[in-house]
């Protein structure tokens, strides 16, 4: 079975992929100022076009582009400034 096309314009292709099916879809969970946590295992491609299996239940990816272990977290974005957050109740005009 192919996965069906993307009907968002300039979406991505859908990816193949060979080998057995997977029983459930793989769930990509970003955190606010943090990684992309991936629940294994997975396979990623390294920038140098590698591919490293992970088994892990987790995979956190880096998103801040600060870990030395790119593509995976190092939690180098705890030490960056984090952008202060609206008040959920706060109005969206401030003028009065």
């Amino acid at each position: 079975m192919s996965p069906s096309p993307d009907p968002r314009p300039g979406a991505a292709p859908p990816v193949r992929t060979e080998g057995p099916a997977r029983s459930a879809p793989t769930l990509v969970r970003p955190l606010d100022d943090g990684p992309m946590l991936v629940e294994g295992p997975v396979d990623v491609v390294m920038p140098d076009g590698s591919v490293r299996h992970c088994e892990r239940p987790v995979v956190a990816l880096c998103t801040c582009r600060r870990s030395k272990r790119a593509p995976f977290c190092d939690t180098s974005h705890r030490h960056r400034q984090r952008r202060p957050r609206p008040a959920a109740d706060s109005p969206e005009d401030p003028t009065p």
